[in-house]
Formats: C-alpha cells, sequence, structure tokens
C-alpha cells in the first residue's frame, strides 16, 4: 500500500473511532465521562493531520499522526485501569470521594456538584472489554499504520 493510502487508512480509522464515540453518546444515548472525552481530542487532531498529511509530502506529519494516535491509545489504556481498579482516576469523576472531616452541608455540595457520568464504571462493555479498552486496541493498530506510513517511500 502506498503510503498516502496508509495515511487515508489510519485518517478513517479515527473518523470510524470519533464517528463509533458520537453514535454511543447521542444514538445510543450514552454521555461520555471526563476521560471519554479526552481520548477524542487526540483523534480529532489524527483527521487534521491525516488530511494535511494528504497534501503535504514528508514524514513529520505520519510521525505526528501516530503521536496523536498513541496518546489516545494511552489514555484508553489509563481509562482501562480506573475502570479495573488499577489506577486511581481523576477525583472529579470517580468515586474516591474525600468524607473525613467534611460537614454534612459540605459533602451534600460535594455530591450535588458530582459529575453523573463516573470515569471508574464502564457504560459499555464487549468481550469483557469496555470502549477505552476497545479505543486502546483499535488506536493501537492505528499507531502502526501511522508508522508504516511514515517508513514508506513516497
Amino acid at each position: 500500500m502506498t503510503r498516502a493510502g496508509l495515511v487515508l487508512l489510519a485518517t478513517l480509522g479515527s473518523v470510524a473511532l470519533l464517528g463509533g464515540a458520537f453514535a454511543f453518546q447521542f444514538l445510543g444515548g450514552m454521555p461520555p465521562c471526563h476521560l471519554c472525552l479526552l481520548q477524542r481530542w487526540p483523534h480529532g487532531a489524527a483527521i487534521v493531520i491525516g488530511l494535511l498529511a494528504l497534501i503535504i509530502p514528508g514524514r513529520l506529519l505520519p510521525w505526528a499522526g501516530a503521536l496523536a494516535a498513541a496518546t489516545t491509545s494511552g489514555i484508553g489504556l489509563y481509562h482501562t485501569g480506573v475502570e479495573r481498579g488499577w489506577f486511581a482516576g481523576p477525583t472529579s469523576c470517580t468515586s474516591s470521594m474525600a468524607t473525613q472531616g467534611v460537614s454534612s452541608k459540605d459533602l451534600l455540595a460535594q455530591i450535588m456538584t458530582a459529575p453523573v457520568v463516573r470515569c471508574d464504571q464502564p457504560a459499555w462493555v464487549f468481550l469483557h472489554l469496555s470502549m477505552a479498552s476497545w479505543n486502546a486496541i483499535f488506536s493501537a493498530v492505528l499507531v502502526l499504520i501511522w508508522i508504516a506510513a511514515a517508513l514508506r517511500r513516497a
């Protein structure tokens, strides 16, 4: 496959993953948590990078695409770890709310301002893997495609 073909494949991969996330949100009624939203931004960057790489020759943009895909894959791995209890998640979207020494009024305020969507509870699971896990896996494949594009002669 040509470099342009690989770039197009990687770009369309990010389009598909981002489109899937939006479909789960708007068609499936599953609002994203904070970590889910963080995983979307690198896909957006990869799409822009891919479009530019189809116009501008060279290896720099495919390497940037690989970095974007690696970033979302890494966030997906972290999110998977939060969901499985391997890592502490952001206090803004996990159940680790501090209650020691907190007045009932302050505790109620924490509860009322807490986000509805939790990062430590998967909204959807397929084959024992959450959306975050699937994003990490598919994005890692996209990293390999981007690297192949960067190493391919024009």
